[in-house]
């Protein structure tokens, strides 16, 4: 028992990032043994059973609109909310909020659940998560049907791109997916999507279990054959992505042979080459947090975001502690990430401009959710850059005005 305890505590301090220092003369990346030894346990039926990261994995591994719905509102709606009056509670009491001001001790076991409650409300989970699905609001949840997104006076020969959403863009912050959908229409592409609600299998290869991951990863590329030779008139040569995990998987689903000649490229790398980016934002400064999992792959993070926005950005390194379920299985070590992240933007606000706004882009949908942590101590709003295009591109209405333009006319529905 004590073997699998020890097991079970060096696979929970891992966030799998990647970026850690090697000290292995033959380059064993630790972040591949975690996810064995997370895999491992699993298969033996010694993996620690965790309420909350059980609650977050049936979202993710969720198809049925119905259930999703009924998750979203107790995982995401409600979970958020208490967390939010813990917090609260917290700093009223000083028994959350004021601890993430000095450097959290060192860990060397597990701690105890009242301290784990107390690292877990130290800091606030994002306050206004949208209250519907992006295919909730284009009404396009069946999966017995592809959704092809076009603008009217975009023609039927108009260039194609499959776009997947994954489930941050997609079930939790749906303004990602929206925006994403929202600027590819103004680029003059159609946009199709995957049927129904999919996850890409990260998140349970991750977590250590690899069987699931591999079930999904093979039901999702039968499904995807069928989409390509159903669709084969539009010779889709893009799959477009908005979440650097789900880059990171979908290369393992060999989309050469699905769509034969295409390539795999995030939304932000796909506006820049498209010519569409910003000229500038007066008054207004950026920090840019490139995600551990990172989707740009061609270029410069930080370049990139730059020539998007039409100035220079600063990159604000450091991993910001959230990692999927990791902030939430093992909240004592989150928070000393987090405390090294907040000592980094820290440092990179001494950088910027003084008397200016700023605000904090990403490209990840579980960093956006680790970022808007951060707001309370440093005022810094966290958002996608792709986000923050359509509002100075498109305009401040640009979700309901694109979700109206999309529902009266803009999406057609081919039977799979």
């Amino acid at each position: 028992i004590k073997h699998f305890d020890e097991l079970n505590d060096v696979g929970d301090h891992c966030t799998v990032c990647h970026r850690c220092v090697k000290p292995c003369p033959v380059n064993i990346d630790f972040g591949d043994v975690t996810v064995a030894i997370r895999n491992y346990l699993h298969k033996s039926g010694k993996r620690k059973f965790n309420p909350a990261v059980a609650a977050g994995m049936a979202f993710l591994n969720a198809t049925d609109p119905r259930t999703i719905n009924i998750l979203r509102k107790g995982v995401v709606e409600a979970g958020f909310k208490l967390q939010n009056i813990g917090y609260q509670w917290g700093k009223k009491f000083h028994i959350g909020a004021g601890r993430q001001k000095a450097a959290p001790k060192a860990t060397t076991g597990k701690a105890p659940i009242k301290e784990q409650v107390v690292h877990f409300i130290n800091r606030p989970l994002p306050r206004n998560v949208p209250i519907k699905t992006a295919r909730a609001l284009l009404n396009i949840e069946d999966a017995k049907t592809v959704p092809i997104i076009r603008s009217p006076q975009t023609g039927e020969d108009a260039e194609a791109v499959f776009y997947f959403p994954g489930c941050g863009s997609e079930r939790l912050f749906s303004q990602v997916g929206l925006a994403t959908q929202a600027m590819l229409w103004h680029a003059g592409v159609q946009t199709v999507l995957p049927p129904g609600y999919l996850c890409c299998g990260y998140p349970q290869d991750a977590g250590g279990n690899k069987a699931k991951a591999e079930q999904m990863t093979t039901e999702n590329r039968v499904l995807f054959h069928r989409l390509a030779n159903t669709l084969n008139y539009l010779d889709i040569k893009t799959v477009v992505v908005s979440c650097g995990t789900c880059y990171d998987q979908l290369e393992q689903y060999r989309f050469e042979d699905i769509f034969p000649g295409c390539r795999i490229i995030d939304i932000h790398e796909f506006l820049l080459e498209k010519g569409i980016k910003l000229d500038g934002i007066s008054g207004q400064q950026y920090l840019y947090h490139d995600p551990c999992h990172s989707p740009i792959k061609t270029m410069n993070a930080a370049k990139m975001t730059s020539e998007l926005m039409g100035k220079e950005v600063v990159l604000s390194d450091r991993c910001c502690g959230e990692s999927g379920m990791f902030a939430v299985k093992r909240p004592d070590i989150a928070t000393q990430v987090k405390f090294r992240k907040q000592e980094e933007i820290e440092k990179n606000l001494n950088r910027l401009p003084q008397g200016e706004p700023v605000k904090m882009l990403t490209s990840c949908p579980a960093c956006l959710q680790g970022l808007s942590r951060y707001t309370d101590d440093n005022q810094l709003p966290a958002d996608y850059i792709v986000v923050e295009m359509a509002k100075h591109i498109l305009g401040d209405n640009w979700q309901n005005e694109f979700v109206e333009k999309a529902n009266n006319g803009g999406i057609e529905k081919v039977r799979l």
